[in-house]
């Protein structure tokens, strides 16, 4: 209908220049244009007409207005005007045709694959058109981008889909030759996370206009799909993990299904959920790290009955269970219950220990847990790398005083540089009353303490959940969420409680207790620097232990929950990462280590090597160079030949002197990203089009792109005037202008 009113398809108006062909200056236009309205309106307002004197000054107005337009029309018409386009020059320019040909294609909508469907369209409308005007190049497009001779060649078996590398190559090229256009057939799944601004850049240089047309629903009708498994990369022992599992789904709503945690071929956990509209929804599920080492974690949704894409309802993530203990320092300023009952919990946890300084009287220490006679001989450490040697710190019912500057400094140090974990307890010396409302405590503390004495009451109080604290893994006492809560509501009372004061703005608080009616926050945490600081105002848990029957191990599992908590994130001096930890189709990825001397400042000049162990157990050795501009980081490039998981155990020396290791993993998977949003990308088809001045089309609009084609700036091109004076629409307006005065002059009785 545009062309049919227009002349001319509306990529002509949309690249081209509005010009004049007409000899007469514009002047005498616009000076013609505004003589002939004032005329007329001399006429009509000021002669003695019998328009003037039949009608009111406002219907005057309009017709004034409708006969200066007729006017207006007929004067521009006289200057000839013209649309001035670039257009490409037939037969000497190239147009690229690129298809894509990865699995994605080889998806059948109604009846036919996406692939037969572009292969069909091309043979019957696109290319006996455009061979007539162009030189035509056939490309197909998975992982890469290729010449074909014929369409004969494509499969539809790519296990990848770069559109931006393939693009970027044909840029390339353009720059020797002449390429005029470029056409796009694909679903638009890209599986490269989209198209650089950097190719877009290029091809908008070039002037190379990117035509797409889109192929395949843009929604699948019946489908559940995992989009995305967000799981630490790295667990203690036994500890238990959460993974937040995000889920897409079209067809299922309100349906149940079944998600499954397998580890080793075994499965780990397993719950319900119910399916729901409205985008993506996030469901977490919690599962045990078990032993140490290396493992797979698959994650999958159990297939629905008629789902049309079973594929994309699993991933797989590769977990490292470290199976060192963390060491933790427990300072406690005079023997109580809750030292003897927190010692006791977690005693036989494989993944802690805690070594202790008591204050049994004034000038006496008893020690535990520790490794050698020398261990704290002397009391508190006094240098912070002595203290480093500790991933934990917990500070019981001990005042401020008892630690010197130098140590109060220390431990600052061991929270800020360090990265490790400061744990608060409540005590008769503790907090307000231990006079930790002073630098560094102040700062360290996840709380403003309140300005006063006394903030510890030795009353029977009741534990409470907040509702982070309910899906927070420190307070889960059973494997279940739901479980967990109701049992800390049946928790005996707490012996005693300490008023902490007002958490701070990026505090979380865990768990609260009421007094008088007044919450009053009991477990709050927050991080500080490179770790972490919590307080448990209370020195009185053991009640857990103590009231309830043996076989109850609430009390046990919170304080290990805690304390792993406390220490489980504490790095090492060599901390390692990879740049991707799932490489999809492309195995390039960058090893980075961070490495700190025995003082956790950064270090140059280390040795740091890579063994990177692959899926066969075959291995190779890495060396690790240091970044100019980054003290301390360390950095390598390699390429993961094939699929599987893979380990990197980077280590780090000074001479001879090791200063530490760390294990980082990662997984290659060719293949597996086509199987995940297999639906049309036309969001991606229609942001490339219009970026690089081409045009989006779907199947049925495509008969349309060879008119439309030869309008672009690149290739070999000539300027051409198309004339707008004789337009179907430009009659059709003068005819509408001289219908609607008619029609009004017949309605207001002036004809």
């Amino acid at each position: 209908m545009f062309e049919f009113l227009f002349k001319y398809p509306a990529s002509v108006f949309s690249k081209g220049t509005f010009v004049l062909l007409g000899s007469w200056p514009k002047w005498v236009l616009v000076a013609g244009i505004v003589a002939s309205a004032a005329l007329l309106a001399w006429v009509i307002w000021r002669g003695s007409t019998r328009l003037a004197r039949s009608v009111t000054k406002a219907r005057a107005a309009v017709l004034w207005m409708l006969q200066s337009a007729t006017i207006a029309v007929l004067l521009l018409r006289r200057w000839e005007p013209a649309i001035s386009v670039t257009a490409l020059r037939p037969q000497q320019n190239i147009v690229a045709v690129v298809l894509d040909d990865s699995n994605s294609m080889g998806v059948r909508d109604s009846g036919s694959t996406r692939e037969q469907q572009a292969i069909e369209l091309l043979n019957t409308r696109l290319l006996p058109e455009l061979r007539k005007q162009y030189q035509v190049r056939l490309y197909r497009l998975d992982s890469s981008l290729k010449r074909i001779p014929d369409l004969q060649q494509l499969r539809a078996s790519g296990t990848a889909t770069q559109l931006g590398a393939g693009l970027r190559q044909l840029a390339d090229e353009a720059a020797t030759l002449p390429v005029g256009s470029v056409i796009l057939l694909s679903d638009g799944a890209d599986n490269s996370g989209g198209i650089g601004s950097e190719t877009m850049a290029e091809l908008r240089r070039r002037r190379l206009p990117v035509n797409t047309v889109g192929f395949g629903r843009e929604t699948l009708a019946h489908d559940v799909e995992i989009s995305e498994v967000e799981l630490p990369s790295s667990a203690l022992a036994n500890s238990r993990l959460q993974a937040a599992v995000r889920i897409r789904q079209n067809g299922f709503d309100g349906k149940r299904a079944t998600m499954v945690v397998t580890s080793g071929g075994n499965v780990v956990a397993s719950r319900d959920v119910t399916l729901v509209d409205g985008g993506q929804q996030l469901e977490n599920i919690e599962f045990d790290a078990g032993k140490s080492g290396v493992k797979d974690v698959e994650v999958k949704i159990q297939p629905l009955p008629g789902e049309e894409n079973t594929a994309n309802n699993r991933v797989t993530r590769v977990l490292s269970v470290d199976g060192t203990k963390r060491r933790i320092l427990y300072v406690e300023g005079e023997p109580r219950w809750e030292y003897k009952f927190l010692r006791r919990a977690v005693e036989d946890d494989p993944a802690l220990e805690v070594v202790s300084m008591l204050r049994t009287t004034q000038n006496k220490i008893y020690r535990q847990g520790i490794s050698n006679v020398n261990e704290l001989l002397d009391g508190f450490p006094l240098k912070p790398e002595d203290l480093f040697a500790y991933q934990g710190l917990i500070l019981g019912s001990v005042e401020s005083g008892f630690f010197t500057r130098t140590q109060q400094e220390a431990i600052r140090e061991f929270v800020d540089r360090r990265g490790g974990g400061l744990l608060f307890l409540g005590g008769r010396s503790s907090l307000s009353d231990g006079d930790y409302n002073v630098p560094p405590f102040s700062e360290l503390l996840p709380v403003k303490l309140p300005g006063r004495k006394n903030t510890f009451h030795r009353d029977l109080a009741a534990a409470e959940l907040t509702e982070p604290g309910k899906k927070s893994l420190i307070c889960r006492i059973e494997n279940d969420a739901e479980k967990s809560a109701d049992h800390w509501n049946v928790l005996p009372y707490l012996a005693d409680y300490q008023d902490p004061g007002t958490p701070k703005a990026g505090a979380v608080v865990l768990a609260q207790t009421n007094v008088g009616g007044k919450r009053v926050p009991l477990l709050v945490t927050e991080n500080y620097g490179r770790g972490r600081t919590g307080v448990f105002a209370t020195g009185g848990s053991w009640r857990w232990r103590m009231q309830q029957p043996v076989a109850d191990i609430s009390q046990e599992t919170f304080w290990r929950q805690l304390l792993r908590w406390t220490a489980g994130g504490t790095p090492s001096r060599v901390v390692a990462s990879p740049s991707e930890t799932e490489l999809n189709d492309n195995g390039r990825i960058e090893l980075r280590a961070e490495v700190r001397d025995k003082s956790y400042l950064p270090t140059s000049g280390a040795d740091v090597q890579a063994r990177i162990i692959e899926p066969d157990g075959s291995a190779e050795t890495v060396p690790l160079r240091a970044q100019a501009l980054s003290p301390g980081v360390y950095g390598a490039s390699w390429t993961a030949p094939k699929n599987g998981s893979y380990v990197a155990e980077i280590s780090a020396k000074s001479g001879e002197t090791a200063l530490g290791s760390d294990v980082t993993t990662f997984r290659r998977e060719d293949g597996a990203a086509e199987n995940f949003r297999r639906e049309q990308n036309r969001e991606l088809l229609q942001k490339l089009a219009d970026q690089t001045g081409g045009h989006y089309y779907s199947g049925r609009d495509a008969k349309k792109l060879p008119s439309e084609i030869s309008f672009s700036e690149a290739g070999i091109t000539a300027r051409e005037n198309k004339d707008l004076w004789n337009m179907p629409a430009v009659f059709l307006i003068l005819l509408g202008i001289r219908s609607t005065e008619w029609l009004l002059r017949r309605r207001w009785g002036v004809v």
